[in-house]
């Protein structure tokens, strides 16, 4: 120990370093945003920049005639007015913008209507969740038991969005020792989930399994039926998921037949009853939620040059600008520094945004125009039609990245005379086919979903038959293959997808 010593030194290193600047960062998350979402990235942008304007589809005109009004009216054409109004700003706002944060334009009120209010007030509201319905029918339940009415709503909220309550009785009690006036017994706890399977709706709901929510349902429609006939089958339709659950699950009617003795057309009628039944009631009251897709382009095909034309859909879509006066501000000799400066940045910022806009539409277009120059058959014949297209390759005709293609259509939409489809499908490996000819992956899965379609249904297909068959149109994969493309299409096995 005696020999170390610590020793501090200077030196330079010559080296290369690679780093994104904001700009480019800006570009590359503006590319990446569809519609909608740039949309409100425009929106966020405007509040946070007074020198960037949003100008709405049709107000342009408008807009330009109200600031050529308002300047005529000035007796000095604005200038000294928008020199004072800045002076205000700045005693007003100097302090923010000396500090590192955001400048937030005031609020005005121009007398106008804002659109985007309108469409807040027009939207529908968020819909109850599923709990709170269900508290609401249990208020209403002729419960005059306070402890059982509590316990029941307690019980609720560990039902699922599925209607089911799969929490054990004894977790809940558990859970809940610590609650004023929650110390229930099991049995209360189960004479109340008893009377929230009666009285919540729809039938099924609070059941603890869907086993039990079938039952549950089964059993209501057994009651309120008054055709005898109909009441048999319902009965029978009890008696299949009391005691053959799992032969109906998967299929196997055959041997549901040779358990019970009863002819195929009692069968049938039981089995024609289980499908007015709902195993996931609660998805009933649970509003989905709606997700709107705004296309990014629209494709066209032209009739008298027999081509397909692309163009982005923009119409609707608000567009943002410099505002002329703030541009007007930079050239006003008598700003002083601090004031021009913030003038400065503003405008700058603001071309900037403009500037990634129209690079995206431009990128986005270019990619398109490879789109419909490689995948014609597509859009004349379908889907089993789709030619492999990589991303690399797409990039390599453009000369950019291919991070950059793939920026440019992640979770971009395309309307085309085939309805609205996602650009990123389009992007695909693929193989060959006996003749040569090249098939994108997602042409080989619609290939599966077209055979599957034209199957006889009283002997389906296996996916050995399914891979067989497509060797025959001249495509060859494996049947694991087979299993992973017919999973996503969401088609079933074999054996369930036969119809006795």
């Amino acid at each position: 120990m005696a020999g170390m010593r610590f020793e501090t030194s200077q030196g330079m290193k010559l080296g290369q370093t690679m780093g994104l600047s904001p700009k480019l960062i800006q570009s590359a998350e503006i590319l990446q945003l569809n519609a909608m979402e740039l949309q409100e990235r425009l929106e966020q942008e405007v509040e946070k920049n007074i020198a960037l304007e949003m100008v709405m589809p049709g107000s342009s005109d408008d807009g330009d005639a109200r600031r050529e009004q308002h300047r005529e009216d000035s007796p000095q054409g604005g200038g000294s007015d928008e020199f004072e109004r800045l002076r205000r700003m700045e005693r007003q706002y100097g302090e923010q913008w000396n500090s590192d944060g955001d400048f937030r334009r005031p609020a005005r009120d121009t007398g106008e209507r804002d659109p985007k209010m309108d469409a807040m007030a027009n939207a529908p509201s968020r819909g109850a969740s599923l709990v709170d319905q269900l508290l609401e029918q249990w208020s209403f339940a002729e419960v005059h038991d306070p402890s059982m009415r509590a316990a029941g709503a307690r019980i609720i909220e560990y039902i699922d969005d599925d209607g089911l309550m799969q929490t054990p009785l004894e977790t809940i009690r558990e859970q809940s020792s610590h609650m004023a006036g929650c110390d229930w017994a099991i049995d209360t706890l189960k004479a109340a989930l008893t009377r929230l399977q009666r009285e919540l709706e729809p039938h099924g709901v609070g059941a603890t399994s869907v086993r039990e929510a079938l039952l549950i349902e089964a059993r209501i429609y057994l009651d309120d039926e008054t055709d005898l006939d109909r009441a048999e089958a319902w009965g029978d339709a009890i008696e299949v998921i009391e005691k053959h659950y799992d032969d109906i699950l998967q299929n196997r009617v055959p041997k549901i037949r040779e358990k019970t003795g009863w002819p195929a057309d009692r069968l049938d009628r039981a089995r024609a009853c289980l499908k007015h039944l709902d195993p996931n009631p609660g998805r009933d009251l649970v509003t989905p939620d709606a997700t709107a897709i705004i296309p990014d382009v629209i494709v066209e095909y032209d009739p008298e040059s027999g081509d397909y034309t692309a163009r982005l859909a923009d119409e609707l879509m608000p567009r943002v600008r410099v505002s002329p006066d703030y541009e007007a501000m930079m050239k006003e000799i008598d700003l002083d520094a601090k004031a021009r400066s913030f003038v400065a940045e503003s405008v700058r910022a603001a071309r900037s945004i403009i500037e990634a806009v129209e690079q995206r539409n431009t990128t986005l277009m270019r990619v398109v125009r490879v789109v419909l120059a490689r995948q014609r058959e597509w859009f004349e014949q379908g889907p089993q039609h789709l030619k492999p297209l990589p991303m690399v390759e797409v990039a390599d005709m453009l000369g950019i990245h291919v991070a950059t293609v793939s920026r440019a259509v992640s979770e971009k939409w395309m309307h085309t005379p085939r309805g609205l489809v996602a650009m990123r499908p389009f992007f695909s490996l693929g193989t060959e086919n006996a003749d040569g000819e090249e098939m994108s992956w997602n042409a080989v899965k619609a290939m599966v979903g077209e055979i599957v379609g034209a199957e006889d249904k009283a002997k389906p297909l296996s996916d050995r038959e399914i891979a067989e068959t497509l060797e025959k149109k001249g495509v060859t994969i494996a049947r694991r293959t087979v299993v992973k493309y017919r999973e996503q299409l969401g088609i079933l096995s074999g054996p369930l997808r036969k119809q006795h």
